[in-house]
């Protein structure tokens, strides 16, 4: 039998037990503390961010009072045709909640089917939840092609 005090090079039960414990306790504590400082901390933007991009639709093809949703990068994109011919472009993403926007042809706005949000054409919010404008974009007709970039901070 192992008696408390002896020279005995070996653990007791009891130091085993504790030091048993202990692992699982700070083994817990990692599995609630990591998820926690994982969500907190912002990912790492691993994807190039886009600085131009050429609209996938010529300008023969782009009557005037219409519009395209395409990829800008990683996000969408809208370029629209005013009824006076003009071109603008913004990412397509309302600042409300991060939905997808759209042209309304028919109602002159850019809306936001999630919250009924609107938009006039040169990007500022007129009617709706969502707090700010949209983020614009330039435009640049070279010939039939259309060209939309940003401005590079």
């Amino acid at each position: 039998m192992h008696e408390a005090g002896s020279n005995d090079p070996r653990p007791s039960r009891r130091g085993f037990l504790d030091l048993f414990i202990a692992g699982g306790f700070l083994s817990w504590l990692g599995m609630v503390v990591y998820p926690i400082i994982a969500y907190l901390t912002p990912p790492r933007d691993t994807e190039a961010k886009a600085t131009s991009a050429k609209v996938p639709k010529p300008v023969s093809e782009f009557p005037p009072n219409s519009s395209l949703i395409f990829a800008f990068g990683g996000d969408p994109a809208l370029v629209v045709r005013s009824p006076a011919g003009t071109f603008t472009a913004f990412y397509a993403t309302c600042t409300h909640l991060d939905c997808t926007v759209q042209y309304r042809a028919d109602q002159g706005v850019i809306w936001c089917a999630c919250h009924n949000g609107k938009y006039d054409l040169a990007g500022k919010n007129v009617s709706g939840p969502p707090p700010r404008p949209l983020a614009p974009l330039q435009v640049h007709v070279r010939g039939d092609e259309i060209y939309v970039s940003r401005e590079v901070s």
